[in-house]
């Protein structure tokens, strides 16, 4: 333990080591180092913050991300893992707990679903404005109207524009590695930004699929302990948050929108280390499927890429010259990646699982960043559409992804869109 000059004393450094995981939880860990588990969404998070030795979990149930506490307070329960678990009265104060703990140097652990992530909106920015890395596990939810509880991207989009770090995970397997990588991105010295780690409702939060596990070891390797340059404790008196002038406003923005564009580097580091340590290896932002000849693209996120992918196989044996390029982060968002993805494509669709209600395409809210990317690239610059699909829960079969395809051929014909968006499912 060190010591620092505090006032004209000395006094110890805190440490803020790990220390959550119980004997019998390194027990059980030991026991599952190396083997595939059967794990849906939910649990796999759970699983992943349990291997992040988080300090203290902030919960207020709302379905579907519920099973994620669910899964934690019963590690808790059997003497796995020693961290605070606190039950809030509701969202904002569950956001506002995580964010005192990780204030005071605890690694928190948080997430929500649907209304439930608007109802804590408040806190969004000013967790990120105090450079505090808590994270937040969503499995998203349809905002209400109509509140048919099925998943939609609104929900995490909504805050898109507040400072935190946001992808989707499309397997299990992704929710548990992914909210490693960000806790690494999110707590990096050079970065100090919250992220949200996001998983469709019900298909990616509720379907098993094989989650590999890895040692302990690796994962504390690969993860170090949580360090705050600047917690909260008497004995080294700081202040958090404080009432400025409206002058001292613009620069502290400045910094944030700095630490964002920061990020990019960072990602790119953490996510080639998490490959060489776990062997598995994601794209930097955005995924590329048979993009190398392809005359049209879909650009898509989450779990319904799954589908997308196969659907793009099929068309290929119909000699339809097709390629995906999934994002695997929304902020920051990928510009530079998806203008080399795309480059040479003729006509891009971007798949909209959410709502941008009275926007520029009157449709969803990720096509006006990919139109932005796309307008700065050098040389011929693809047509851009948009297709809404999979609101309120809906799949997105075969034969849509058939039909945004056709789509996407007759613009390429006709050398402009129909529009900026089409709504799937309620078109000819």
């Amino acid at each position: 333990m060190t010591t620092v000059h505090v006032e004209g004393a000395w006094a110890p450094e805190p440490d803020y080591g790990p220390g959550s995981r119980t004997p019998d939880g390194i027990k059980m860990l030991a026991g599952l180092a190396g083997t595939r588990k059967r794990l849906n969404g939910c649990a796999a998070a759970a699983y992943a913050a349990m291997y992040a030795n988080v300090d203290v979990i902030t919960a207020y149930p709302i379905r579907p991300y519920t099973a994620i506490m669910m899964n934690l307070s019963q590690f808790i329960a059997d003497g796995l893992l020693d961290a605070e678990y606190f039950v809030a009265d509701g969202e904002h104060s569950q956001l506002s707990a995580a964010f005192g703990a990780g204030s005071c140097g605890a690694r928190a652990f948080t997430g929500s679903s649907g209304v439930g992530v608007t109802y804590a909106y408040e806190m969004y920015s000013i967790i990120s404005g105090a450079r505090i890395p808590i994270q937040m596990s969503i499995a998203d939810r349809t905002l209400d109207p109509p509140g048919d509880f099925g998943s939609e991207h609104t929900d995490a989009l909504c805050t898109r524009d507040m400072g935190w770090l946001m992808g989707w995970a499309a397997t299990p397997q992704e929710v548990f590695d992914k909210t490693l990588i960000a806790y690494a991105i999110g707590e990096d010295p050079r970065v100090l930004l919250p992220q949200m780690v996001v998983q469709d409702g019900y298909f990616v939060s509720h379907i098993a699929g094989e989650v590999e596990m890895p040692a302990a070891a690796q994962v504390d390797a690969y993860l170090p302990p949580y360090r705050l340059p600047f917690p909260l404790d008497p004995r080294r008196p700081v202040s958090h948050g404080p009432q400025i002038h409206p002058s001292q406003g613009p620069p502290l923005q400045l910094e944030r929108a700095r630490a964002m564009e920061d990020a990019i580097p960072v990602l790119r580091e953490k996510t080639d280390a998490f490959g060489a340590a776990f062997g598995r290896h994601y794209a930097h932002f955005v995924e590329e499927y048979m993009l190398d000849d392809a005359d049209i693209a879909l650009v898509i996120s989450g779990g319904h890429s799954v589908t997308c992918r196969a659907a793009i196989r099929l068309l290929r044996e119909r000699g339809i010259k097709i390629g995906m390029a999934r994002l695997m982060w929304i902020r920051p968002f990928p510009s530079d990646d998806l203008r080399a993805a795309l480059r040479g494509v003729k006509a891009v669709g971007v798949v909209e699982t959410n709502l941008g209600l009275g926007g520029a395409s009157y449709g969803g809210i990720l096509s006006l960043d990919v139109t932005t990317a796309l307008y700065h690239l050098d040389g011929p610059r693809p047509l851009v559409t948009s297709f809404m699909a999979g609101l309120g829960g809906e799949t997105v079969p075969m034969t849509e992804f058939d039909w945004m395809a056709g789509k996407l051929g007759q613009a390429v014909e006709r050398g402009r869109v129909e529009k900026a968006a089409h709504w799937v499912g309620f078109e000819d």
